[in-house]
């Protein structure tokens, strides 16, 4: 449908719409208020003036939008809804910072600037730029969160309004929307906004299933209608009778929850039994909000049947985005199992609207923190600037969408973990210090591995050691960002020292061999191993992955000039080599299954083909042996929901930083004592993590099996080397079982 109106037209609809936006504010406007927007409403109508929209509409339909969802939706006040209507105009006009500064003030210049950088930045076409330019982007957070939640309100009224796009550029503003978007909107508490984000993000994304699904819940609407009828009947009575004043409404779940659940448990929309909940929205009549949602939790189960493992209370504990209600499943008329929320007005204003409610129910000295918490919880997240990008987004949104669970410190002090969370989770979530040195952890006073997924109501007491280090191993349990961000940042300062400590053997080593020592060397041997920088030789060389035989070949190739010149000029490549480059790269060289990470034959499915560094798993077939798939094969969620049995972990790795596991057979004199001094030398001596210990005396003698944890064949060497040397021990070897 093509767009014709006339100026006059249109200058009467830009009126409406503006009279419309100051109409329905969240917040109470003052004068003053009212005159900032109109300053910076005319500003905006003059900059946009020659300006359209694809549609063909003027483009100052768009600010006056924004302030809308900010002012309606998100409920900020006049500040942000001058800065909504201001947000395109030093990107698109004439306009400055300064201008904005001049004519508004710092709040409204600061907010204007960060969203025009934000604008400048979101032109990446892949993920990783995608993930740059978000990274980028919530820096802008210490600055001020309103640039932010303006920044949302911007992008939901481009989905809104993207028909006249071509097609790719649907895609990309779609699927850009769902990888960042719709995750930070679910996390400042932006309940509708994030479904609403969803729902378009799938419309784009799959047009056929958004279609489909839409479709059917249009179907299923009157039926349903009839049903919450039904249910508030029988309830009315009850509630009438303790004089609560109520609504009763229902929440069809949103077109993309389905579509998400339609996938994970491979169903049809048939299928999703909890397709749509029941609220019960009431006003308190007592001074005490939760007594009363007791209370009418009371009711409800007076009449209907709950299931007592259904029971969700985020009043005692709300979420940390700050959502509260009782959720409760009951069986309903016609024996359907129906979820039931109970919730106040305020609780719902806040479901709905997020942090800007949260303020406008402050009261005496109560703090509403929640979302000062979550922004210094993102402040250590940004702190480590050196991680992959890619990486940073997906370890932040890791604690977007997870479900809570709340478990007890020793002091009785209450913590909010992702469902999943270890319990070095919960150590790093005390500390980070107190992560790094963890050695184990109590759970309801039992002494538990470190990997233990943690339950709603555990009582925790984590463990600590002075000398205990990180292991990469735990970056295989972690879930939450914090965690995983630090780990990763140990992990990197260890390789440091490991590589600088391998500068010196190697310096030294090579003075011995009569070789000159200099940077060029260095480059020559990074190639002749293999590697891409010299930092990868050093900390090879280090944790004795490149052992003395090896530099040896590289040497008496070397003295041979002839052979020298033709393997260098074949192994060196025309670009120019990156000296001293202190990272380690990805260099994928093996893939290992299982917690043991063990190396098995494999074959690469021909339906995904996963390569060196994807997410990946085995499945065991019945002829071809072990294949390897993506984990976002599409083959995957029919494999996992039928043949969960023949999946086994798997995961790239490089091997010289791999720790594998080695079973050593001990025997010798039953000494006193001499189980103490071997597992000394394990563990202080060579920083080696014991898995399993299995050793029995017999009159004087003793045997047994220790597995442990080794990073390569070197390493393993110099430790047998040391046990044979504890007073007692008469032989060690290396065997295949424990």
């Amino acid at each position: 449908m093509t767009y014709s109106a006339t100026i006059e037209e249109e200058n009467k609809e830009i009126a409406k719409r503006y009279k419309d936006l100051l109409k329905g504010t969240y917040q109470a406007l003052s004068a003053q208020d009212k005159k900032l927007i109109r300053t910076a409403f005319n500003l905006a109508v003059e900059a946009h003036s020659e300006q359209r929209r694809k549609t063909g509409e003027p483009y100052i339909y768009h600010p006056i939008a924004v302030a809308k969802i900010v002012a309606y939706e998100i409920g900020l006040g006049a500040t942000s809804i001058a800065a909504a209507l201001l947000h395109d105009v030093v990107e698109d006009t004439a306009y400055t910072v300064e201008d904005m500064e001049r004519l508004f003030g710092e709040n409204i210049a600061r907010i204007v600037s960060g969203l025009t950088k934000i604008s400048r930045l979101n032109k990446g076409q892949d993920a990783s730029i995608q993930a740059e330019n978000f990274r980028k982007m919530l820096l802008t957070l210490h600055d001020d969160v309103r640039v932010i939640l303006i920044k949302i309100a911007d992008r939901l009224h481009n989905m809104q309004t993207m028909d006249a796009m071509p097609e790719y550029k649907q895609v990309k503003i779609a699927s850009e929307t769902l990888y960042i978007y719709a995750p930070l909107a679910h996390r400042l508490g932006l309940y509708n906004i994030k479904t609403e984000l969803e729902d378009l993000g799938l419309k784009y994304t799959e047009p056929e299933v958004y279609a489909d699904i839409l479709s059917k819940i249009k179907e299923s609407k009157e039926e349903q209608q009839k049903y919450i009828e039904r249910f508030a009947s029988i309830l009315h009575e009850g509630l009438q009778k303790e004089d609560f004043s109520y609504k009763i409404k229902g929440r069809t779940k949103s077109i993309f929850s389905i579509r998400r659940k339609m996938k994970a448990q491979n169903v049809s929309f048939d299928e999703v039994y909890d397709k749509f909940a029941i609220r019960i929205i009431y006003q308190p009549i007592s001074k005490d909000e939760k007594f009363d949602a007791w209370k009418i939790y009371s009711i409800v189960t007076d009449y209907f049947k709950p299931n007592p493992s259904r029971l969700r209370d985020w009043i005692s504990q709300p979420k940390s985005t700050g959502y509260e209600a009782l959720h409760i499943t009951v069986i309903g008329p016609d024996s359907k199992w129906v979820e039931v929320q109970i919730r106040s007005e305020r609780m719902d204003e806040i479901a709905e609207k997020g942090y800007a409610a949260h303020f406008k129910y402050k009261q005496g000295n109560v703090e509403e923190n929640g979302l000062e918490d979550w922004l210094n919880k993102l402040k250590e997240t940004l702190e480590n600037q050196s991680t992959n990008a890619v990486d940073f987004v997906e370890d932040f949104k890791l604690n977007l969408y997870s479900k809570e669970i709340f478990v007890f410190t020793p002091k009785g002090d209450l913590k909010s973990l992702p469902k999943g969370a270890s319990a070095l989770d919960f150590a790093f979530s005390i500390h980070t210090d107190v992560g790094l040195k963890c050695r184990g952890a109590k759970v309801n006073g039992k002494l538990v591995p470190l990997s233990y997924q943690l339950k709603s109501g555990d009582h925790v007491e984590v463990l600590t050691a002075a000398d205990k280090k990180p292991n990469v191993r735990w970056l295989d349990f972690v879930m939450t960002a914090r965690a995983r961000t630090k780990i990763k940042t140990a992990l990197r300062e260890e390789e440091k020292a490991i590589a600088e400590e391998g500068r010196a053997i190697l310096t030294r080593k090579l003075r011995h061999l009569k070789i000159n020592v200099n940077e060029r060397i260095f480059n020559e041997m990074a190639t002749y191993f293999s590697l891409k920088t010299s930092f990868d030789l050093f900390y090879r060389i280090g944790n004795g992955a490149i052992d003395n035989n090896q530099l040896k070949a590289f040497v008496n190739q070397k003295n041979n000039a002839f052979i020298s010149f033709f393997k260098n000029r074949l192994k060196r490549t025309p670009s120019k080599t990156i000296e001293n480059k202190e990272e380690v790269t990805n260099k994928y060289d093996a893939l290992v299954f299982g917690k043991e990470d063990e190396k098995l034959d494999y074959k690469i499915s021909k339906c995904c083909n996963p390569i060196p560094g994807d997410k990946v798993f085995g499945f065991l077939t019945i002829n071809d042996g072990i294949k390897v798939h993506k984990k976002d094969c599409p083959n995957a969620i029919a494999m996992q929901s039928n043949y969960a049995y023949r999946i086994m972990p798997a995961k790239w790795i490089d091997s010289s930083k791999q720790e594998f596991n080695a079973v050593l057979q001990i025997s010798g004199e039953d000494k006193k004592g001499i189980v103490n001094n071997i597992t000394r030398i394990i563990s202080n001596n060579m920083d080696v993590y014991i898995n399993n210990i299995n050793i029995s005396g017999d009159y004087g003698v003793f045997n047994g099996k220790i597995s442990i944890n080794v990073k390569n064949k070197t390493q393993l060497t110099k430790l047998i080397a040391s046990i044979k040397k504890v007073d007692g021990v008469n032989k060690v070897e290396r065997v295949n079982t424990l």
